[in-house]
C-alpha cells in the first residue's frame, strides 16, 4: 500500500495535513486534520497524531510505503516510520548532511549528479542517526535536481516510487478547491469548523469514487466522458453519475468497494498522458560501493 504525506494551505492562517492513499493515479484521503499555522512548514509534533490516526484505520499487518516531500524531512518522522515497519521515500533539501559510507560529510548539493544521470549511495546517514540510502538525479525535464532519502536499497525504482505523488496529491487539493467542491468558497473559519467540513468532503470523495468503480465496471465510462481528447478522473466521473441520478431521480447504488488493485489513470488530456507516461532514461548511473 502506497500512502503519502502532504500539506497545504487552505489560507493564510490554516494547513491542512492529509495522509492518503495512492490510487487509480489519484489520492484518496485516510486521515487528515486542520492546523491553525501561518505556513505550510509542520513540525513533526503538529502533524502526528494524523499518522496516528491513520495507523488506526490501516488492515494490521499491511506493508506501507509513505512517499513525502521535502517539507517533511524530519529525523522524528523517519524514527516513526521505521517503529511502525513502514516504507519510507522522502525527498531530501539540498543543505542536508549526508555521511557517505566511507565516513566522509558532505552537503546533498554536493551529491547531484550531472544532466541526464543519477547516481546512487547506498549506507549513508542523515539527521544525526538515520541509517538509510540515498538517490540523485538530474533531468532534463525537471526544474531541478532530485534528491531522496530511502530506508529500501536505492534504485532506479526510487524515482519512479516517488513520482507517484505528483500524479495525485496536486489534483486532489485541486479537486477540494477550484475544480470540484469549492472549499474556499465556505468561507469557513475555525480549525474545528475546518475540519469537519473536509470530513465531510473526505466522505463524499469516498462515495463518488465508489460510484465511478461502479460505473466503469458496468461498462458506462463512455456515457459520461465522452470527450476522445481526456479522460476523467474517479471523483468528477462519479460526480456527473451522482447529478445524472438526482436529475432523473434514481436512487444511488449500493456503493462498491474498491478494488485493492489500481485502475488505469485517467488523464486530463493526450498531452499530459504522454508527459507522464514518457519513459525516462539516464545517460549514466553510477552506484557508489557500500
Amino acid at each position: 500500500m502506497t500512502l503519502t504525506l502532504d500539506t497545504s494551505m487552505l489560507w493564510d492562517q490554516y494547513c491542512l495535513i492529509e495522509v492518503c492513499l495512492v490510487w487509480g493515479g489519484r489520492s484518496i484521503p485516510v486521515a487528515q486534520a486542520v492546523l491553525e499555522h501561518g505556513s505550510a512548514t509542520v513540525a513533526f509534533e503538529e502533524y502526528r497524531q494524523v499518522l496516528d490516526r491513520a495507523v488506526q484505520l490501516l488492515p494490521p499487518g499491511v506493508q506501507v510505503v509513505l512517499l513525502a516531500d521535502r517539507g517533511f524531512e524530519h529525523g522524528e518522522l523517519m524514527r516513526w516510520l521505521c517503529q511502525h515497519h513502514w516504507s519510507w521515500v522522502i525527498r531530501a533539501k539540498s543543505d542536508l548532511n549526508i555521511t557517505l559510507s566511507t565516513g566522509q560529510t558532505t552537503a546533498v548539493s554536493q551529491l547531484l549528479p550531472p544532466q541526464g544521470e543519477a547516481y546512487l549511495f547506498p549506507d549513508v546517514i542523515g539527521l544525526q542517526d538515520i541509517e538509510c540510502h540515498l538517490a540523485t538525479a538530474h533531468l532534463a525535464l525537471a526544474d531541478e535536481a532530485w534528491a531522496v532519502l530511502t530506508n529500501e536499497p536505492a534504485s532506479l525504482q526510487t524515482f519512479a516510487l516517488y513520482g507517484q505523488r505528483f500524479g495525485g496529491i496536486e489534483p486532489h487539493f485541486k479537486d477540494y478547491k477550484s475544480a470540484g467542491f469549492e472549499l474556499i468558497r465556505s468561507r469557513l473559519r475555525g480549525a474545528s469548523a475546518l475540519n469537519c467540513l473536509l470530513m465531510l468532503l473526505a466522505s463524499a470523495t469516498l462515495i463518488a469514487i465508489s460510484i465511478a468503480v461502479i460505473v466503469t465496471q458496468e461498462g458506462r465510462r463512455k456515457w459520461l466522458d465522452w470527450h476522445s481528447q481526456r479522460g476523467l478522473s474517479f471523483l468528477q466521473l462519479g460526480l456527473r453519475e451522482l447529478k445524472r441520478l438526482c436529475y432523473q431521480q434514481l436512487a444511488i447504488p449500493r456503493l462498491a468497494i474498491l478494488p485493492t488493485w489500481s485502475p488505469q489513470v485517467a488523464y486530463a488530456s493526450l498531452k499530459k498522458r504522454e508527459r507522464i507516461e514518457t519513459r525516462i532514461e539516464f545517460s549514466r548511473v553510477t552506484v557508489f560501493p557500500a
